[in-house]
Parts: structure tokens; C-alpha cells; sequence
């Protein structure tokens, strides 16, 4: 069995769903949050980047800095919260309903080169759902310079990444669309 840690991305504005809360939204009697801590279940530590909210589960915090400044800084400061030792990192957004213990597993056991990363049902990959070796990570944070601000899909770029695909858990809700299409699949 794989030894890994995870950070859950859990910051952020939900602009398009008009400023809520998304970590924070219930569907199915749990938190989006909490759904994407269940899915670390397998992880040594997990470390939650956002805003401090209640959690089904004891986890450790962090903040990006400057707060607000994106998932990429997220990341960072995700990263610099865990303890040095698991040799594998796996990220996920707190707003993946369908996301799994299962679906984290099949990541960090695909994990190759510098890591594997999720491709959801339309082929894009999605490098908030994704498992890094670690230190392939730090380096390529390292090369990025200041996280603040920067997209995401730099880490894409600057890694090795095996392809996985994960249909359904990589879908994320971003917009009122996505929110009632889950609401009415949980309903």
C-alpha cells in the first residue's frame, strides 16, 4: 500500500455560482468539503487550504498567501503544511461530488514519471485531481516562482504526468447549471 498524504483546495470565491460557498454546499446530507475529506480517508495527513470551517473529521489547516490568490498558491501552501515524509501528494478540489476514496487510490497507485492526473469525461486534465510524487512537486512550485495568481495548468507544463481517466469524479461544481444537475441527481 502506498504511502501518501493529501491536500484538499478548499479556498477560492465560486464567482460563476455567485459568490457561495462551494466547499460549504450539502448535497446528499454532506459538505462538499466533507466529501472530499472522505475521499482522503487513505491519506497519513490531510491538510485543508481555505478558510476554516466545520469538518466531519480533524484535519490540518493552511492558508494561501495572500488569501484569494488561486489554487497554484493553494497548492504551496498545502504542501509547506505537511510533514516531509510520504513520498506521494494527492490534490483534489473541495468541490468534486463524485470524487472517491477509490478514485484517490487509482491515482496514487498510477502515479509514474512525476505523478498522474485526472482526465474527466471530455479528455481535459484536471491537475486539482491528481496525485504528485513529492518531490517532483516542490521542484516544479520551485520553478514557478511565486505561486500567487498563476494558473494551475503550470504544474501540467512543468511535470511528467500519467493520464488517468476518471469520468464522473472529476466533475466539479463551478456554476448554478452544475449545482442543479447534481442536486437533482442526489434528489
Amino acid at each position: 500500500m502506498p504511502v501518501w498524504d493529501a491536500v484538499v483546495l478548499a479556498g477560492g470565491q465560486g464567482r460563476r455560482l455567485g459568490g457561495v460557498d462551494k466547499p460549504a454546499l450539502i448535497l446528499g446530507r454532506r459538505t462538499l468539503l466533507d466529501v472530499a475529506l472522505a475521499a482522503c480517508v487513505g491519506a497519513r495527513h490531510t491538510v485543508v487550504v481555505g478558510p476554516r470551517r466545520p469538518t466531519a473529521r480533524p484535519v490540518r489547516w493552511a492558508r494561501e498567501h495572500p488569501p484569494g490568490t488561486g489554487p497554484l498558491a493553494g497548492l504551496a501552501a498545502g504542501l509547506r503544511s505537511l510533514p516531509p515524509a510520504a513520498p506521494t501528494v494527492a490534490v483534489l478540489a473541495a468541490d468534486l461530488p463524485a470524487v472517491s476514496p477509490a478514485v484517490l487510490l487509482v491515482l496514487v497507485d498510477s502515479v509514474v514519471g512525476d505523478g498522474a492526473v485526472a482526465i474527466d469525461s471530455g479528455g481535459r486534465l484536471q491537475p486539482l485531481l491528481a496525485a504528485y510524487r513529492r518531490d517532483a512537486l516542490a521542484a516544479a512550485l520551485a520553478r514557478i516562482g511565486d505561486p500567487a495568481g498563476r494558473p494551475v495548468n503550470l504544474l501540467v507544463d512543468a511535470l511528467d504526468l500519467a493520464e488517468v481517466p476518471v469520468t464522473d469524479a472529476a466533475s466539479d461544481i463551478d456554476t448554478p447549471g452544475d449545482l442543479a444537475r447534481w442536486e437533482e441527481r442526489e434528489a
